[in-house]
């Protein structure tokens, strides 16, 4: 079998460091002043994923963020991992998936590909929209929650891993390919491929963006928890008092 060179877009998200994230315990707002942004860990895959690629069948790597300046570093970041073209595009800080969508196939088309691959969602949002949108906006089929990449000359397959099954997927080119966790472990680049990276052009552009959408965001405040504990020391005295509220529960 004839494999070529693939031009590969990864679509790459950053965002505030959850993990770092606290809580307003008097307002339910969550605090985001002096929390760093990263990248997001599927975005990781994604990466991964589109480097793998490249170093075995050659060709170009293009990693786009929708984000804005402190983008760099995530862009420099994916540099140090394998990304041979980073384009920052800036003028956007919501989260509506269909805005973003709109704003990255409009670039997309300008450039040329044979595969888009992205996280499957994200953990800020986890609505798991975007690769849809990007499939319907660019006319290409969409390969969803892949869990490994095959590409061939015409057409790649990717498995789908279910929980009792497997499932493969072909699409000919060009696709979307969406990533779940489990397609590898990203890498941790070599110092001297950081140092590197930081000394690469970025390009910046900035998007004319007009969120039209009736879709809101009401709130993103932290549900209140206010749970009844006890502690039993001895678990065989905890037994009936679980069986008790269990069975009060599917009443």
């Amino acid at each position: 079998m004839i494999y070529l060179p693939y031009n590969i877009i990864v679509l790459i998200k950053q965002i505030l460091d959850i993990d770092q994230m606290k809580t307003n315990q008097s307002t339910g707002e969550p605090i985001t002043e002096g929390v760093p942004m990263r990248i997001e860990n599927l975005s990781k895959n994604a990466i991964e994923a589109a480097v793998r690629i490249k170093e075995k069948y050659g060709g170009k790597l293009t990693g786009i963020i929708f984000g804005g300046e402190q983008s760099s570093s995530a862009m420099k970041e994916a540099y140090a991992i394998g990304v041979d073209e980073g384009i920052v595009i800036k003028g956007y800080k919501g989260k509506n998936p269909s805005v973003t969508a709109r704003v990255l196939s409009e670039k997309i088309k300008t450039l040329p590909y044979d595969m888009v691959i992205l996280g499957n969602q994200s953990a800020d949002t986890y609505t798991g929209l975007l690769p849809g949108k990007l499939s319907s906006l660019l006319n290409v089929p969409l390969l969803g929650n892949a869990v490994s990449i095959e590409p061939g000359e015409k057409e790649v397959k990717v498995t789908r891993v279910l929980e009792d099954h497997n499932v493969i997927l072909k699409g000919n080119f060009p696709v979307i390919i969406s990533v779940s966790q489990e397609i590898n472990e990203p890498r941790l680049p070599a110092v001297l491929q950081i140092i590197k990276a930081g000394k690469r052009e970025i390009k910046m552009e900035t998007a004319s963006v007009q969120d039209s959408s009736s879709i809101k965001i009401l709130s993103d405040r932290a549900p209140k928890s206010e749970r009844k504990k006890e502690v039993y020391e001895e678990p065989e005295k905890a037994i009936p008092v679980l069986t008790r509220v269990i069975k009060e529960a599917m009443l």
